[in-house]
């Protein structure tokens, strides 16, 4: 079979990042991660994966497990709950989680990424795809009322300016009250660097991160934007090599754990 051509620029190609870290440990007999969907939509696309981003890491992996345990958790408590993913890009959470077969799985993303999607996973009754920038509120109305809600930005927010997220939510919390947000940050510093141009490789310059908060921020900032019941910040852990090890050594310290990449969840009141 002919491969695919992607033809992704800017924060759209950033799916193909990740999807070749998550990759990278699917393909392990030891893996983080166990999707033979993720290694088909993978094998399938004409990228130079390591040309552009280097030996795969487990970095997103890792983040896709934590997402991956707070869907499922979300899923057992409400089987007939609504699942939002912004931004979901190639994630394939719907194949590695069994919700029992009532949940109603949302994806919002861009035209050109929904297009890329469903070469490889198609829409159907239970699974949508809403091809609208997750800041385009019309998709709030693809969200059946009466039902529990999670929202996933897995990569996403970073990429938006703050003041964006900040109304992004404030609208959330008033039309999905008690719902659940889950979203992945990064780091001030991180957010400075890629402003100024940062390379992930010669052949690939990380797209802008205009939002950059430290753990600190992270609650009076959430509190701040949007009607807040918890705030609460997850584990972010890398967990092989000696990547791995340098995080888990470095976060025993408060000053540098205060500047490390991090997944928060958040109830709205």
């Amino acid at each position: 079979m002919d491969k695919i051509a992607p033809n992704l620029t800017g924060v759209p190609e950033t799916m193909l990042w990740t999807l070749h870290n998550r990759a990278g440990e699917a393909l392990r007999e030891d893996g983080l991660l166990q999707d033979r969907k993720l290694v088909e939509i993978y094998r399938a696309l004409d990228y130079d994966y390591e040309g552009s981003f280097g030996k795969a890491q487990p970095s997103h992996a890792s983040r896709a497990v934590v997402f991956d345990a707070e869907i499922r958790a979300f899923s057992t408590a409400h089987p007939d709950g609504v699942i939002v993913n912004l931004g979901e890009g190639l994630e394939t959470h719907r194949f590695r989680i069994d919700d029992n077969g009532r949940a109603l799985w949302i994806t919002v993303d861009l035209p050109e990424s929904i297009a890329i999607r469903e070469r490889f996973i198609k829409p159907d009754e239970r699974h949508r795809h809403v091809a609208l920038s997750a800041l385009d509120r019309r998709w709030f109305d693809e969200v059946p009322p009466g039902r529990a809600v999670l929202v996933t930005a897995q990569g996403l927010f970073m990429y938006l300016p703050p003041e964006e997220t900040a109304s992004l939510l404030h609208d959330m919390a008033l039309r999905f009250p008690k719902a659940h947000l889950l979203f992945d940050h990064v780091p001030r510093w991180l957010s400075k660097a890629t402003l100024k141009g940062h390379r992930l490789t010669p052949n690939f310059t990380i797209p802008p991160m205009p939002w950059g908060i430290d753990h600190s921020e992270i609650e009076p900032t959430m509190r701040s934007w949007a009607a807040i019941e918890t705030v609460e910040i997850l584990d972010y852990r890398f967990y092989r090599g000696w990547r791995g090890l340098a995080f888990r050594w470095l976060s025993r310290f408060a000053f540098w754990r205060e500047r490390t990449p991090a997944i928060t969840r958040v109830t709205f009141a």
